[in-house]
């Protein structure tokens, strides 16, 4: 296992970012949503948009966006931002997505450390997500201290609700 750091985005990080969040994707649904939606949402129109979108986020400060490097590069990420659609919760992990061969190596745990640290840093005490329901790192998420809390359907996608009622240091 080599060693990894954690750190904030800069805007240049954008094309590495969009990379990953299409390439987990690809690596995590292939065969557990629709292909034609997994195309949509996946193919080089949406990573250029991707793109373009994570260059905004960061450069407007719009979430608090945190990298994991290993190697030279980008192999992970993670962001958090103000809650949209969780009532009772004030911040929302709107991001975290590492590539599947650096998985199981603790750096997902670090960036969700890294975005409790930054919640409880603004003053916050609790975090809510969504989640794919078909997402099988799900249960990775109440290994982490999180419990469901509600689903949604959004088009053809099933979304659970995970939710931190109250942030520690360990969850």
């Amino acid at each position: 296992m080599a060693p990894f750091t954690i750190r904030r985005a800069v805007e240049g990080d954008a094309p590495a970012i969009a990379h990953i969040h299409v390439q987990s994707w690809r690596e995590t649904y292939t065969g557990l949503i629709s292909p034609e939606f997994l195309d949509r949402a996946t193919n080089e129109a949406a990573r250029q948009r991707r793109e373009e979108s994570w260059r905004a986020t960061i450069a407007k400060n719009l979430e608090d966006v945190f990298v994991a490097e290993q190697g030279g590069g980008i192999v992970a990420f993670a962001s958090v931002g103000p809650a949209r659609d969780h009532p009772g919760y004030g911040s929302e992990l709107m991001t975290l997505y590492s590539l599947k061969r650096v998985q199981g190596q603790g750096i997902g745990k670090a960036l969700l450390h890294a975005v409790i640290g930054q919640v409880q840093a603004d003053g916050g005490d609790n975090l809510a997500l969504w989640v794919l329901a078909a997402n099988p790192t799900r249960q990775w998420y109440a290994a982490q201290g999180a419990r469901e809390a509600g689903e949604k359907v959004d088009g053809e996608l099933t979304e659970v609700r995970l939710v931190w009622d109250r942030l520690t240091a360990t969850a």
